[in-house]
């Protein structure tokens, strides 16, 4: 699970920092919010509040992004990289495809075919750091 933490690390820190760096950035985080106020919503609660809404949808993200990035340290050391970036990818397509489908709306300029690139190389880079961390834990675990 810790390379999984250290996957969604990665996938988040870069996030954060091209949101912060420029407003053409992918906005995956907007649809947290959505989906948090959605919730809210649905289980008849007032929705928090823009701010603790960020919040729960970044913790939300976390959570599941290190349970995702997690499979791939599942299964044979020989597979490891093939795992990486077939998770990585997929979860990069995903994230551009699935949000209007499941409901959440379009993320912000999701339109713009560079967007959908930043996208799908952010969860590929943090399937690679997943990888990268279960490679050095268990070259680290086979030491000891």
């Amino acid at each position: 699970m810790l390379a999984g933490v250290a996957g969604a690390l990665t996938l988040t820190a870069v996030h954060q920092l091209a949101r912060r760096l420029t407003s053409n950035a992918p906005r995956m985080d907007v649809l947290g919010e959505r989906a948090v106020v959605a919730t809210a919503e649905a289980l008849g609660k007032t929705p928090p509040s823009e701010r603790s809404a960020y919040r729960l949808a970044l913790a939300g993200d976390l959570v599941a992004n290190s349970a995702y990035y997690s499979l791939i340290t599942c299964g044979r050391d020989s597979r490891l990289w093939t795992r990486a970036v077939m998770l990585g990818t997929a979860a990069g397509i995903g994230a551009v495809v699935l949000p209007e489908r499941i409901g959440l709306g379009q993320p912000p300029r999701s339109w713009n075919r560079s967007n959908q690139a930043m996208t799908l190389a952010w969860y590929l880079l943090g399937g690679l750091a997943t990888g990268c961390t279960g490679e050095c834990l268990r070259a680290r675990y086979n030491e000891g």
